[in-house]
């Protein structure tokens, strides 16, 4: 039973980038409509932490992020995306050992806040914070996810975008 409970251990890695105007893929079939729910509901109740309106749900940045997951499992066993060419602004996560629900998602993303410094706009020595501000970007009022998995070694990899994208140098994200 020991042995099993490591062989389960989680590996999490987050990923950010809010990028420049490009084409957007073109749309896939988006997330399943509970997903949807629970992405926006752990986005909302970050953003209202700060004091930031609600973002609304997007399908077609919810099928830009569904074809990109896709695209990352079959092609490239789940690996992050490249995300720097993508006209929206980005989150990803990447768990192994099993599916991570949207809201644990969104809560690892969020867990950077203890690293953010509101008043100087920084994040502490050695860690960082551009998934958290993302989350909370004021200027982002659109939202889109969506997750795949794979099989090969149990892993998952969860991608958000956010319209317009946040995390613009030398701007506060609310």
């Amino acid at each position: 039973m020991l042995s099993i409970f490591f062989t389960a251990a989680l590996l999490l890695l987050t990923s950010q980038c809010s990028a420049q105007p490009a084409s957007p893929p073109p749309p896939p079939p988006g997330a399943a409509g509970n997903d949807s729910k629970e992405y926006l509901e752990a986005h909302n109740q970050a953003r209202a932490q700060v004091g930031v309106a609600p973002l609304q749900w997007s399908q077609p940045l919810a099928k830009s992020a569904s074809l990109l997951v896709r695209l990352q499992r079959d092609k490239h066993n789940c690996s992050f995306a490249n995300l720097a060419n993508s006209k929206y602004g980005g989150n990803q996560l990447w768990a192994g050992g099993f599916r991570v629900t949207p809201r644990a998602a969104v809560e690892t993303w969020v867990a950077e806040k203890k690293f953010y410094n509101y008043q100087d706009n920084s994040c502490a020595p050695d860690h960082r914070c551009g998934v958290y501000t993302q989350v909370v970007w004021k200027q982002s009022v659109e939202l889109g996810c969506a997750q795949a998995g794979c099989a090969k070694d149990q892993s998952s990899l969860t991608i958000c975008f956010y319209n317009p994208p946040g995390n613009i140098v030398g701007e506060k994200p609310y």
